[in-house]
């Protein structure tokens, strides 16, 4: 018992709970109660964390543990009633382990068979009803069920729609979100209400990662949106919560890297980017629900799931803001249609266009496309009059998607055309390979010297890596490093190779095939790259010392290979 007393007397309120700069009394006052527990009562001395887990759970009266650890139940006392949360979430052979417990008399499953159910990978497995939950089954079969029909957490402009549309208008708006001063306008506009559907017309769908749809322009506006939302929080010191929900993986991948961590180390201001299926049981201030599908079929895949929708509809306490294409999501019989009439009827329905920092988002997604479009299409670009062939990576062309912005893009295609003509550093005794160009708004072109096989020649090119935030340069830069290592010392030696004249950068070539050696073949390409930025007549009338160069060369590696020199 010593040795117990002992343990809990030498407690910290940091061994308990972390304690955050500002300490909490509450915390202080439990931690000090738990102290004095060693002076009220006589525990037995035990020796490791399993003589400890047995006592507790043998006088433990309230037991909180997952499904699948309830298995180690069997250690306590007779257990005589189990409540399991969230209970339409579990597989029917997860909610058999708690009910095994000996000394078992009442359970209660609590759940929402409208609602999300448990995850299952495989198809064949869903299709044989291996995801239902035991409160399904239940509810199939006819057993009766209690309906809690009090919602506190929307308000009755978010409501109305999901309790019509899937609980047949038996739930009830708790007073408290009756309440005139549960209306909260964080946003300028009827577009910013409680309740609204924002139609993007030109949204272009296309697929991500894993197949998964993905929409540019609405990751675009989201961004947008949270930016305005930002702003008036740091003005006004007014706390706010977002949250950002998409059916598609894909979509929450590029919307959590268009934001990137602008908003994290923001106190007041919180964005939290996840699926529906992440979002269960979760809930903000703020909803911003970008559907993603945009076509001219009224194709929606698995949108269409009753389930998902009423999850990400039911999210919401303040706000629900719903992105999507009116053409697609009324081409189809499914929940949308439904939606999109009803926000319609209830005046709730608004075009994107009719906010303007909205509609030149649109603009300026649509023509950052269009030209991602035409760069994919080409990787290798020749500018008017320049020097330099330039090279385009996958990397490169994603870092572009990932911004989708017309006038970054335009500022990158300044800094291309710029680097082409040959104007960037002549530094050859530098060891590092990869160089950096400043972008506006805190962004860097990352690029290197290397080289590509054209016909019968070995050429420099410049090679385009990524536009990034100038702060992940050094993360980018390590990345690539793993790739050059490749590379073999002569072509790194190549890539290093700086040809200048004047204040101008020229690129070099080799023969494929040389029949001279190293040293020879540099200085003849290096007669070539001169040649390259010489005028039209100033080239013919070199044509005859390249020539007399060429053979005077051939004589000397002729000499060399039959050990006359």
């Amino acid at each position: 018992m010593n040795a117990t007393n002992d343990l809990l007397r030498a407690m910290k309120v940091s061994d308990v709970v972390r304690v955050s700069r500002k300490e909490d009394a509450r915390k202080q006052d439990c931690v000090e109660m738990l102290g004095s527990i060693c002076e009220s009562i006589e525990l037995p001395d035990f020796i490791g964390k399993f003589g400890l887990q047995r006592l507790c759970l043998e006088n433990a009266y309230l037991m909180f543990c997952t499904a699948s650890s309830s298995a180690k139940l069997h250690m306590s006392c007779p257990i005589q009633l189990l409540v399991i949360d969230e209970a339409a979430q579990l597989k029917e052979c997860e909610s058999a382990i708690p009910l095994q417990l000996p000394g078992l008399r009442h359970a209660v499953l609590i759940g929402d068979e409208k609602q999300l159910p448990a995850m299952i990978q495989s198809k064949i497995a869903s299709e044989a009803d291996l995801g239902r939950s035991l409160f399904e089954r239940l509810v199939l079969l006819g057993h009766k069920k209690q309906l809690l029909n009090m919602q506190y957490r929307m308000h009755p402009s978010i409501s109305i729609f999901p309790n019509r549309e899937f609980y047949g208008m038996k739930i009830l708006d708790a007073p408290s979100v009756r309440v005139r001063s549960y209306e909260k306008q964080f946003l300028p506009g009827k577009m910013y209400g409680p309740y609204s559907f924002i139609n993007v017309p030109y949204g272009r769908e296309q697929f991500g990662q894993g197949f998964s749809s993905k929409n540019i322009v609405e990751v675009s506006l989201v961004d947008e949106i949270l930016s305005k939302l930002y702003s008036v929080s740091r003005k006004s010191g007014r706390s706010i919560s977002v949250g950002v929900i998409s059916p598609y993986k894909a979509q929450v991948f590029a919307i959590q890297e268009k934001i990137g961590k602008k908003y994290d180390t923001s106190e007041k201001f919180t964005v939290s980017v996840r699926s529906v299926d992440g979002f269960q049981g979760g809930e903000e201030d703020i909803i911003i629900v970008s559907t993603v599908r945009s076509n001219g079929k009224g194709a929606i895949g698995f949108l269409s799931n009753q389930q998902r929708t009423n999850v990400a509809l039911t999210r919401a306490r303040f706000c629900l803001w719903i992105l999507g294409n009116e053409s697609t999501l009324t081409n189809n019989k499914s929940v949308w249609s439904r939606l999109v009439d009803d926000a319609k009827a209830r005046h709730c329905f608004h075009d994107a266009y009719d906010d303007e920092s909205l509609a030149q988002c649109i603009k300026r997604s649509a023509t950052a496309l269009d030209d991602l479009a035409k760069l994919q299409s080409n990787k290798l670009l020749s500018f008017e009059n320049s020097i330099w062939k330039v090279l385009l990576t996958n990397e490169f062309l994603k870092s572009l998607e990932t911004i989708i912005d017309s006038e970054i893009n335009k500022r990158v295609m300044s800094v291309l055309e710029k680097i082409s003509n040959g104007k960037f550093q002549q530094d050859s005794k530098s060891e590092n390979l990869f160089r950096q160009e400043d972008i506006d708004d805190g962004l860097s072109l990352i690029w290197t010297v290397d080289i590509i096989k054209k016909q019968n020649h070995y050429l420099q090119v410049l090679k385009i890596w990524h536009v990034l935030p100038s702060s992940d340069v050094s993360c980018a830069e390590k990345c690539l490093e793993k790739h050059y290592k490749r590379y073999t010392k002569l072509k790194i030696e190549r890539c290093r190779y700086i040809c200048s004249q004047g204040n101008v950068v020229v690129p070099m070539r080799w023969p494929v095939k040389s029949c001279l050696k190293n040293d020879m073949i540099s200085d003849v390409s290096r007669s070539f790259a001169l040649l390259s930025v010489l005028d039209e007549a100033e080239v013919q009338s070199s044509k005859t010392s390249l020539m007399n160069l060429f053979k005077i060369q051939e004589f000397l590696y002729k000499c060399n290979s039959n050990h006359i020199c």
